[in-house]
């Protein structure tokens, strides 16, 4: 089919009416329910501090997964890259696990002890470190930038689906009226509309950017680096938030995938699409190396004891040594080689392949660089069935999130690939 191929607005909301099929939310609800039933027994358990590691490691995964699909969105507004119109809300989605995510991580607050060396062994010295590594501190913080980086999440998507929620607020089903006329609201006032939305977006999405920079490193130093308190690392942060962001491209080369299939929206996700999102998955996938590479430099040839401990440990120590190999070729040396050509990026079943592969490459970094700080050594590597589970079941909430925004707003927006094809020359699509 031609990458120029004609739709109708009406052809392509009667795609889009296509429903999911009816297993897919009950299995998300099973998994939800079977991972957190099974956490609940093992942090109950002899076992609890393996329970609230896995926990610890799903939260930073899933979260920047989430973040990092909202990215998408903000990212491509600034840029302007109308290429990326069909895409953004099947990327904006994601904004529906936030919630979720600030009531888990209050939650954590429960099993701080487990997860947090210095809450039983507060660090003394020096002062600045102790006021710091306080736990009531660090989490009013770590609350405060979330409610700013969700807030600013939540407000760019609310501009970003008004516009749709306006267009079908007359034949919208009855479980989404009220939502729809809400987010309509004032929509036929002079300066309250579409030219308002598109300007609100504009303006929001650099301050989210900013916002995702700044929030997402507080996080880091907080969650990550304080595990090992007395290691230091100024390029975590950056390292952790782009992280997210390849996690949120790969994701969104999943979502892609399954969505284009599903609806039979070929003609408005293109093999041009594709390729353009695959670039960026490769592209940034040689950026995590560049950053990874860079903190490992600054820390080998700095050779001080209370950094280079962090790596030996990960490097030299069992069990850790090969769970860390593994992340490496994971999540940059099987990406590299696997999309480096233009073919790849195109063939669905190939770039959904490498995708699936780099996030769970991205989940075992974020294993790595939390638990052996936590662990220290061990007899065997504690990875099992158990973080299986707790995966799985963060997985279902993340999936239940997901689908509950997907079956209430259009997950290609009508209105934003309109806009997108009559502002782009070269335009992926047209309406009739």
């Amino acid at each position: 089919m031609s990458d120029h191929a004609h739709l109708s607005r009406e052809a392509l909301l009667r795609k889009l009416a296509k429903p999911l099929p009816g297993w897919v939310r009950p299995l998300f609800a099973v998994l939800a329910a079977v991972g957190v039933l099974v956490f609940i027994l093992l942090a109950l358990g002899a076992n609890s501090a393996r329970a609230w590691h896995a926990y610890h490691v799903n939260w930073l995964f899933w979260t920047g997964l989430a973040q990092g699909g909202v990215m998408f969105g903000a990212v491509t507004t600034v840029a302007k890259g109308r290429w990326a119109v069909p895409l953004r809300r099947m990327a904006e989605a994601s904004v529906a696990f936030l919630p979720v995510s600030f009531a888990l991580f209050l939650v954590l607050w429960i099993g701080k002890a487990q997860v947090f060396p210095w809450v039983a062994q507060p660090v003394l010295e020096p002062a600045v470190k102790a006021f710091w590594l306080r736990p009531g501190f660090m989490f009013a913080r770590d609350i405060a930038a979330m409610l700013v980086l969700y807030g600013l999440s939540f407000w760019f998507v609310y501009h970003s689906v008004r516009s749709d929620a306006a267009l079908l607020r007359a034949g919208a089903p009855d479980k989404v009226k009220a939502l729809y006329a809400w987010l309509a609201k004032d929509w036929d006032l002079p300066g309250k509309g579409a030219e308002h939305s598109g300007e609100r977006r504009e303006q929001i999405a650099p301050a989210l950017i900013v916002a995702y920079a700044a929030c997402m490193s507080l996080l880091a130093f907080d969650l990550i680096m304080s595990l090992a308190p007395h290691w230091i690392s100024n390029l975590l942060g950056g390292f952790f938030f782009m992280g997210a962001w390849l996690q949120g491209l790969m994701a969104l080369a999943l979502l892609a995938i399954v969505w284009r299939r599903h609806l039979g929206v070929e003609e408005v996700i293109t093999s041009r699409h594709l390729h353009d999102l695959g670039k960026l998955c490769f592209a940034f996938t040689v950026f995590w190396a560049y950053l990874f590479f860079s903190q490992f430099l600054v820390i080998w040839y700095g050779n001080m004891p209370e950094e280079t401990s962090f790596l030996f440990l990960r490097m030299a120590a069992e069990p850790w040594r090969g769970i860390s190999t593994a992340m490496v070729v994971m999540v940059f040396l099987i990406p590299f080689w696997g999309l480096i050509g233009v073919k790849p990026k195109k063939n669905p079943r190939i770039l959904g392949t490498f995708a699936t592969i780099s996030l769970l490459g991205v989940w075992v970094d974020r294993y790595v660089l939390t638990v052996p700080s936590i662990v220290q050594s061990a007899p065997g590597l504690p990875l099992g069935w158990q973080e299986v589970v707790v995966t799985l079941g963060f997985a279902g909430l993340w999936g239940l999130a997901y689908t509950w925004f997907a079956e209430r707003f259009p997950i290609i927006s009508p209105t934003l690939v309109e806009y997108g094809g009559e502002r782009r020359r070269h335009s992926h699509i047209n309406f009739e």
